[in-house]
């Protein structure tokens, strides 16, 4: 570690300051990454609804069509 990585010689590098992904303010260390219940429910509700999606290069499924490795029903 040194210089490159923002810490001086013979220093550690910092931490990036980490904030609540949903409200910004500093976490709890029993909710971490977030700083309450709330925020973490909050979160947890997006990616339920579908608010949150990780991109895939999937298109979409037809109908009546079996994918790999599932059976048609």
């Amino acid at each position: 570690m040194g210089e490159a990585d923002g810490g001086g010689p013979g220093r550690p590098a910092r931490r990036p300051v980490e904030r609540c992904p949903v409200c910004g303010r500093a976490p709890a260390p029993p909710h971490r990454p977030f700083c309450s219940a709330r925020c973490a429910r909050i979160d947890l509700g997006r990616w339920l609804t579908g608010a949150y999606a990780i991109p895939t290069e999937e298109g979409p499924r037809t109908p009546g069509r079996a994918e790999d490795g599932e059976q048609e029903r």
